[in-house]
């Protein structure tokens, strides 16, 4: 497919943009050291929501100060790269798509203020439990998979499922900016991305100016999935993955995220 019949939805994501500077400024900022110690929820319930950029200032204001601001440095906000990685035919995304209850993602995920790298491999557990394992990566390495990165790879896969590594490329690559919301005393974790951008072989696409957010917490019952639900938002099945994988190869039939697609990411089949 040529880039010129991906379909450009993107629009001016300063809405969204402008309300995340606006609750990381007011917030009161926790460390990265605190977060690890008391949040890292390595395995945890997530659930993703889109919303706008009012919907987001509401959900700000119901939570209050209880949540705090991931701060690193003098930074508040981050730019996020993640690269993932799928077999030729796309098995990975053919899994997710057909919810196989054994199912898992691989990517290099970059952190570009501070050029930090990691290789993750996520899995999905128990109880619709998600899985993360990662190692320290070489930045300059985040688009290929090394050997160290395969042996790890290798292992988990035996010991989360019993199976053996397949053949896997890069397939995509997403960009975004984050912002993670804390609540220490209960582990939760908020994570609010916005100016998504998904790159493929075939182009480049821009995500809708919304705000996709995701509540970590170890049951799925924390205070933001409380305020949400009062708010009359609902929990959307997505994966960005996913997502950009639809949005770049819309030949490929979509399934579950069809009408997700459709309503909110401006998404036509091919």
């Amino acid at each position: 497919m040529s880039a010129t019949t991906v379909k450009e939805i993107g629009i001016d994501p300063s809405r969204c943009a402008n309300a995340l500077e606006a609750a990381a400024s007011a917030a009161t900022p926790i460390s990265l050291e605190e977060v690890v110690s008391e949040a890292a929820l390595m395995t945890r319930v997530d659930k993703k929501f889109l919303l706008t950029a009012g919907e987001f200032a509401e959900l700000m204001a119901r939570l209050g100060p209880e949540f705090r601001i991931m701060q690193i440095g003098e930074r508040r906000l981050f730019t996020y790269e993640s690269v993932y990685f799928d077999t030729p035919e796309l098995e990975m995304f053919t899994a997710h798509k057909q919810s196989r209850r054994r199912r898992y993602k691989v990517r290099t995920r970059t952190y570009a203020d501070s050029g930090l790298c990691m290789f993750e491999a996520k899995f999905k557990g128990l109880r619709g439990q998600t899985v993360k394992h990662r190692i320290p990566y070489q930045l300059q390495e985040r688009d290929l998979i090394n050997s160290d990165a395969e042996q790890f790879l290798r292992d988990q896969l035996r010991e989360q499922y019993n199976q053996d590594l397949p053949i896997l490329e890069p397939v995509m690559r997403s960009d975004y900016v984050r912002g993670t919301f804390v609540n220490p005393s209960d582990e939760e974790r908020l994570t609010c991305d916005v100016n998504l951008v998904y790159t493929g072989d075939s182009g480049t696409v821009n995500g809708p100016d919304l705000f996709v957010i995701e509540t970590k917490t170890a049951d799925g019952k924390g205070a933001a999935d409380t305020a949400l639900a009062q708010m009359g938002i609902r929990e959307v099945s997505m994966s960005k993955y996913c997502i950009g994988i639809a949005l770049l190869h819309p030949h490929l039939a979509a399934n579950k995220w069809s009408r997700l697609l459709r309503q909110k990411f401006g998404w036509e089949r091919l």
